[in-house]
């Protein structure tokens, strides 16, 4: 067994109430860590954290936040360091998919969007960097999309939201290498979650068959998939890996 070195480890996931952020949040407490998990749904939110505790026996922090709230993301990170003393991982997962024509998106769509996929981010990093300094180094993995990369007609405002996601990602991999701090991108394809299941209409399994007739590998990505990539970028394994965007897509971008 692939010895990650997580435990003892005190990891924030965004949008861990479901989906990804779940799967990423019980695969780093299987892993020893402690995690804090928000989300907007107080309810789903500390229902996922009694199912990861009780499946990992990890300690999980649970707090609703909304993470378009400035004062809201201060206060989550703030009772993650009372709770836990400091933090090493941070996986900016929190996000949804929007896609319409340029003429369709209005101003306030793009600042939400901003205010979502990027200023959350940002605020996040802001406020944890110097914490993993005092801790001799920490590991950030930004979740975005391949579109960020290879933007496709009808695909804003989150292909450009990606795209500023990903320049983050390099301008803060280069700036605090130095400090131990390492930051990866994880560029999504298609992937099972709970957002494309509430669109779905009918039988979600069978939206997934017929969605993964994009993909070159025949199939859609899974959760847990997801979450052993992040766990692997954020482990002492990956020690060498910093800068990177990395898609997770079963071979359906055009670009690497």
């Amino acid at each position: 067994m692939l010895e990650l070195g997580l435990a003892g480890k005190i990891a924030i996931v965004t949008g861990g109430s479901e989906g990804l952020g779940r799967a990423c949040a019980e695969r780093l407490a299987g892993e020893g860590a402690r995690v804090a998990v928000c989300a907007r749904r107080k309810e789903v939110l500390e229902r996922a954290a009694a199912e990861i505790r009780g499946a990992t026996g990890a300690p999980i922090l649970a707090r609703a936040a909304d993470v378009t709230r400035a004062e809201e993301v201060e206060a989550f990170v703030a009772a993650t360091v009372a709770e836990f003393g400091g933090v090493d991982i941070l996986i900016n997962n929190a996000g949804t998919s929007a896609a319409a024509t340029f003429t369709d998106v209005d101003d306030a769509a793009w600042q939400a969007d901003l205010d979502l996929k990027l200023m959350a981010a940002i605020r996040f990093c802001r406020l944890v960097i110097p914490h993993m300094r005092r801790r001799g180094g920490g590991r950030i993995v930004n979740v975005t999309t391949v579109g960020g990369k290879a933007p496709a007609a009808r695909a804003l405002p989150t292909s450009v939201t990606r795209a500023a996601g990903i320049n983050l990602t390099k301008s803060l991999a280069n700036e605090y290498a130095a400090d131990g701090i390492r930051v990866n991108t994880v560029c999504l394809g298609l992937v099972k979650s709970a957002q494309w299941e509430r669109r779905a209409k009918g039988d979600p399994e069978a939206y997934y068959r017929e969605v993964a007739r994009r993909v070159p590998l025949g199939r859609v990505g899974e959760a847990h998939e997801f979450a052993d990539l992040v766990a692997f970028l954020v482990s002492e394994r990956a020690a060498y890996i910093t800068g990177t965007a990395i898609n997770f897509d079963g071979g359906m971008s055009s670009v690497v």
